[in-house]
């Protein structure tokens, strides 16, 4: 059987500017010609405003598959954050697998890196500021297109036009699609045991597991 993989469209990276007002964010990223480094904490040159709610081990790398791009064109004709990998600060523009293929806990190759997923990304008001609307978060919410925070297991290099394959895959019955519904578009009372055995799972980034345990409470 084929592992199952993901091409890489193009790795991105970017360092925080002025955003809105006071506020400066690093959600604005451009595509890297050639190999970039991984690090523990992510991409080499890849910076992060708000250290509070972005980066740290388990939100070191962000991906967002480009699978999505044509639906939110046919709900956003003309915008022009979609004519190009990036519109939602991804580092990793990627095509072949979703939300709802990707698994908490799933191991990638990234290049000579290796990749875990640790857990959704959760939306803020700075996708709505980018795309100039109002619905963009509510959207991901009711959808679950979230995309994909991953940790680094092991560093390397990597560069686009290649592949991103399955090493291992330890929680079948998770996909990040199922986690995020539960978790973050209000899923929760529907199925309060699988909340409580979220808050119990190592792999889900601390901040999701502390918000499974509130949930279950």
């Amino acid at each position: 059987m084929t592992q199952p993989f993901m091409t890489i469209d193009a790795l991105l990276i970017g360092m925080p500017r002025p955003f809105r007002d006071e506020e400066h964010s690093a959600i604005g990223k451009q595509p890297v010609a050639g190999p970039i480094r991984i690090n523990w904490l992510g991409f080499a040159g890849d910076g992060v405003a708000d250290t509070v709610h972005h980066g740290g081990w388990d939100k070191a790398i962000h991906l967002y598959p480009q699978d999505h791009y044509g639906w939110w064109r046919d709900r956003k004709p003309d915008h022009p954050l979609l004519d190009a990998p990036g519109a939602f600060g991804e580092n990793i523009a990627s095509r072949g697998m979703t939300e709802s293929d990707i698994c908490l806990g799933d191991r990638f190759s990234l290049g000579s890196a290796v990749v875990e997923v640790s857990h959704g990304r959760q939306p803020c008001w700075k996708l709505d500021h980018r795309f100039g609307a109002r619905d963009v978060m509510a959207t991901i919410v009711k959808t679950a297109r979230c995309g994909i925070y991953f940790r680094v297991i092991r560093e390397g290099e990597a560069e686009a036009g290649t592949q991103m394959t399955l090493l291992e895959r330890p929680l079948p019955d998770w996909s990040i699609e199922r986690v995020f519904r539960l978790l973050i578009g209000g899923g929760h009372k529907a199925d309060p045991d699988a909340v409580r055995a979220l808050a119990e799972m190592p792999v889900l980034a601390e901040a999701w597991r502390e918000r499974a345990r509130k949930l279950a409470a």
